[in-house]
């Protein structure tokens, strides 16, 4: 048992994850001093509350260790290249993050995780994961990277025991800082080029995300479809009998789960999976229906089966889920025509996963690329093109991709980078559009060079499109 009283910790960054780590410390008897390179009111206000409990907050200079640390706890956003952290180094410190200290904080009494990561699709999985949990009647909740400080859980007034379960997202940056997270099982939905300035590259990317199967007890949930989830699950240093359990959307194999005539079988936690298949739920009780949700749906009912959920379960918890809000959200119908928002699709990946879900669609695309390429992406999405309207700091490079691998595409490319071009974008889209087609936002792209975020961009695109709606009345 890790003992705080008395220790010196670090505490890297005044947001959510920041705060909730220092007075988690802070309680436990530790003597807590929070850094952030930023001096704004909203954190001044926020250094000003904490100070009140006894932390203490140096604001404008994050590069300095504050003399006699012997833990640096950082917020996940913070590269490891940072000056602090190679400060740490130097004088002998680890560096760990929150997920790290909420596993260490876990009693002997604790409930077990069911963890996710990936590039695309965490949060949507953690979500189904929860709701299938609770519909088997279980005491569980959604947290992590989903928003919930997976600190605040494990020290909650009411804590998860052992007769529980939690729904663990992940991301790559959590992981990185978690060298002691031992999962019960656990499931990498996808990989795909992301975050690379953190990271450095892609393989280093890759390690990290690979670092959630590290100690599974019972089941190592892949992606067949696409190999790397796999190699990473051959590279775990796991324990003795947990089994790699595949999701497709194909025909499954013994050890997978997958869709045979439109059910969504489990050839895995059978008694004989050579010979047996048990159905698990519809391809309609997962909605929306798209690909790529029916995977985060499979993979979710993987992790719940390997908890020994039972398969009515997943049917009801499926059944019974409903998506965030910008994740292939359905607006309106307007004049034969489908609006779709998928603003949370801010990078190649998702955007493909999310233009393969539609057969004659009219593309609402641009923003930050993050330094992405969109070759592939068009190539492999042009022949679903009705039209594209494009918008953003970054347009141009899609623009680009288009004129190389869709020229018969008609594209409006609005040479616009405020807010008020999501309006035109949905009007040029309509004009674009014919009966039975879809007008879909899924960017590609990072949206802050003209939101605040993804939800704001959604928002807008939603109030555009009720504009339209209420204009054609």
């Amino acid at each position: 048992m890790t003992t705080w009283q008395g220790r010196n910790i670090t505490v890297a960054g005044l947001g959510v994850s920041g705060i909730s780590a220092a007075r988690a410390l802070a309680g436990l008897g530790a003597s807590v001093t929070v850094v952030d390179g930023g001096s704004s009111p909203a954190l001044r206000e926020r250094a000003d509350s904490l100070e009140g409990e006894g932390i203490s907050v140096r604001l404008a200079d994050a590069e300095t260790l504050p003399e006699g640390t012997d833990l640096v706890v950082t917020s996940p956003g913070w590269k490891p290249t940072s000056p602090l952290f190679a400060a740490a180094a130097k004088a002998g410190v680890d560096v760990v993050g929150d997920v790290e200290i909420a596993w260490l904080l876990r009693g002997p009494d604790a409930a077990p995780w069911l963890a996710v990561t990936g590039t695309n699709g965490k949060t949507t999985t953690t979500q189904m994961l929860a709701s299938i949990l609770s519909a088997a009647g279980l005491r569980t909740a959604a947290v992590g990277n989903i928003g919930t400080p997976i600190i605040d859980v494990v020290l909650g007034e009411e804590p998860y025991s052992a007769l529980d379960v939690l729904a663990v997202e992940l991301s790559s940056y959590q992981l990185h800082w978690a060298p002691s997270l031992r999962a019960h099982s656990a499931a990498v939905l996808n990989l795909a080029p992301d975050h690379l300035d953190w990271h450095g590259s892609m393989e280093a990317y890759a390690a990290d995300k690979g670092l959630i199967y590290e100690g599974n007890r019972v089941a190592c949930v892949y992606n067949v479809a696409d190999k790397a989830t796999e190699d990473l699950v051959r590279a775990a240093d796991v324990e003795e009998g947990c089994r790699a359990v595949g999701f497709t959307l194909g025909t499954p194999g013994p050890s997978q789960l997958g869709v045979v005539e439109g059910l969504l079988v489990d050839r895995a936690f059978v008694e004989d999976r050579h010979k047996q298949a048990q159905e698990l739920a519809e391809v309609g009780d997962v909605q929306p229906p798209a690909p790529h949700n029916i995977a985060n749906a499979l993979a979710a009912a993987a992790l719940a089966r390997a908890y020994g959920v039972p398969a009515a379960a997943v049917r009801d918890g499926l059944r019974a889920f409903r998506p965030d809000a910008h994740r292939i959200q359905h607006i309106a119908d307007v004049g034969d025509v489908a609006y779709i928002d998928d603003s949370k699709a801010t990078n190649t990946h998702a955007a493909e996963a999310s233009l393969a879900a539609y057969e004659s669609i009219v593309w609402i695309a641009g923003g930050l690329a993050k330094g992405a390429t969109f070759d592939e992406l068009v190539a492999k999405s042009a022949k679903r093109l009705r039209g594209v309207v494009l918008f953003g700091a970054d347009r141009d490079l899609i623009r680009q991709a288009l004129a190389r691998h869709a020229p018969e595409v008609p594209v409006v490319d609005l040479d616009r980078t405020d807010t008020g071009a999501m309006l035109e974008a949905v009007q040029e889209a309509t004009r674009l559009a014919r009966a039975g087609d879809t007008v879909l936002m899924a960017p590609a792209c990072a949206s802050m060079d003209m939101f605040t975020n993804y939800n704001q961009r959604g928002d807008m695109f939603a109030e555009a499109v009720r504009e339209l709606g209420a204009a054609s009345a």
